[in-house]
């Protein structure tokens, strides 16, 4: 099953668009938990478990688990979304962006290594940095960013395009515009 028809039975069975992010912090967590990493997953474990019927997908954070060396909590955490939470599709936020061949790296880890039925990308190195996931993962999703909700994200995602690039019948574009309009149009190859 391909990761959209996945994410889409999960929101029809679950009546819910939400995703919830899985973003945990050591320092947020309770005091005696603040120094085992393996207590990452039981805090994740625990929201997965209380949620898994109201969500269409859950979104773990990378950084949050590979800082404080608990990539094995992640993929202990992945490997319980999928069994006890059959359906929900997991959608690794790592917002990985880079050439070609290290994207194959990237896409192996996120795929193979962690089971992810989708990761996030960023853009910006152009359609070549993408093709990796998609060639050797076609079942899998990306999301590819396009504007961000960080204040900073205005210094380069809300540029005017002058040209309007190859559709200058699209008159001024803003950077994320022109992203969106590339990963919906000839950026996707699978609808």
């Amino acid at each position: 099953m391909t990761f959209i028809d996945q994410w889409q039975q999960a929101a029809r069975r679950n009546a819910s668009s939400l995703c919830v992010g899985l973003d945990p912090e050591p320092e947020r967590l309770p005091a005696p938990w603040t120094h085992d990493t393996t207590r990452l997953y039981d805090f994740c474990a625990a929201i997965v478990d209380a949620t898994a019927d109201l969500v269409c997908a859950f979104k773990p954070q990378i950084a949050h688990f590979a800082a404080v060396g608990a990539e094995a909590q992640l993929e202990r955490l992945v490997a319980h979304i999928h069994r006890n939470a059959p359906g929900v599709p997991v959608i690794l936020d790592a917002k990985r962006g880079d050439i070609g061949s290290t994207a194959r790296h990237y896409a192996r880890e996120a795929f193979e290594r962690y089971g992810a039925d989708a990761l996030t990308v960023s853009p910006f190195m152009g359609s070549d940095s993408l093709d990796p996931y998609i060639d050797s993962h076609p079942d899998r999703g990306l999301f590819v960013l396009c504007r961000t909700s960080n204040p900073g994200s205005e210094d380069l995602q809300a540029l005017q395009l002058a040209d309007g690039g190859p559709h200058p019948h699209l008159g001024d574009e803003r950077l994320f515009e022109r992203v969106a309009r590339l990963a919906t149009g000839p950026w996707n190859r699978s609808g």
